[in-house]
């Protein structure tokens, strides 16, 4: 599970668009490899997957692999999200959230981009090469001030793309504990539901929110529940809560428990981490002090990070931005 570190920009965690459970999980494995890669990725980069690390990523036979990487290269070159840029024009791409104290960076622009800017499926092979647009590029490589990683791993017993799309907003929120209040429409396009599809409330809950809580329930270590929101008699959206069933459990698999054991960073990691963490909302929103800048924070942390007590209290965000314990 080590090796299966998805990392997204959160204007991609908070993007609207429609994906297949196939065509979330080929991508998702394509922004592992692209994590795994030496070299930063770039548009041109062409992505190869083999449908044997399809089957064997999500355990599933070969023959289903085969099947799922051919629909998918009829259908993902047609698949296109929609996200919120903020800055008074679009070269500026200041970040997908006003930064504090920067005036001319709050005005909102919606963004629509494909995923894939090519694909192809060599059938007698049974592999898939793609290129991913700039835009997707600028938002897995280019931009890690925001930013939400979790292991592909986590995901595999999902059956339903919904549940996947919420765990995401769990590893969102994962330091925050809960995901404050989404308009209607717009957790429906979070959780990737067509403007077609399910426009009673009634229908959605049933047939989307509530197998994609049973599911992050049952098959993740997270324990999640919704509170409905109302105007009158009408539910406008939804807030959630959730906790971790094993908090102490180290996120990758490893069956280490923390307590009484003894992390102390280098340097390099030091520095490193310090500028990670007080760049991601979920810890800066927990950490920060009222008024704080992103770079005070950074500053403190260059202190608070040599405290090994102060390292294992925030261990679950050090792995989660890509810490790895010896």
């Amino acid at each position: 599970m080590a090796n299966d570190l998805v990392i997204k920009n959160n204007a991609l965690i908070d993007a609207s668009y429609s994906l297949s459970l196939v065509e979330q999980r080929l991508l998702g494995l394509a922004l592992v490899k692209a994590n795994n890669q030496h070299e930063e990725i770039k548009a041109s980069s062409l992505i190869t997957i083999h449908a044997s690390e399809y089957s064997k990523q999500f355990n599933l036979d070969n023959s289903v692999a085969y099947k799922a990487l051919k629909e998918a290269s009829e259908r993902l070159f047609l698949r296109y999200f929609s996200y919120t840029l903020y800055g008074l024009d679009y070269g500026k791409q200041c970040t997908v959230k006003p930064p504090k104290k920067l005036r001319d960076c709050d005005i909102p622009t919606v963004i629509k981009s494909r995923w894939v800017q090519k694909i192809g499926y060599t059938d007698d092979l049974g592999l898939l090469h793609f290129q991913l647009t700039d835009e997707v590029v600028y938002l897995i490589a280019k931009s890690k001030e925001y930013f939400t990683s979790y292991y592909l791993s986590q995901t595999v017993d999902f059956t339903s793309v919904y549940a996947t799309r919420l765990f995401e907003l769990i590893m969102k929120w994962k330091t925050v504990g809960k995901i404050p209040f989404i308009e209607m429409e717009k957790l429906r396009g979070q959780l990737g539901v067509e403007k077609k599809q399910y426009k009673m409330t009634a229908d959605f809950k049933k047939r989307v929110l509530d197998i994609a809580v049973e599911q992050v329930n049952q098959f993740s270590d997270y324990k999640i529940k919704y509170e409905q929101h109302k105007q009158g008699r009408t539910i406008t959206g939804f807030s959630f809560n959730f906790k971790q069933k094993n908090p102490h459990k180290i996120s990758s698999g490893g069956l280490e428990n923390l307590v009484n054991t003894s992390i102390k960073l280098t340097e390099k990691q030091i520095s490193f981490f310090a500028k990670r963490l007080a760049y991601d909302d979920t810890f800066a929103s927990q950490y920060a002090e009222v008024g704080e800048e992103y770079s005070d924070l950074e500053s403190r942390l260059l202190q608070k990070l040599s405290n090994e007590n102060f390292v294992q209290e925030i261990y679950a965000d050090l792995e989660r931005l890509g810490f790895k314990s010896k």
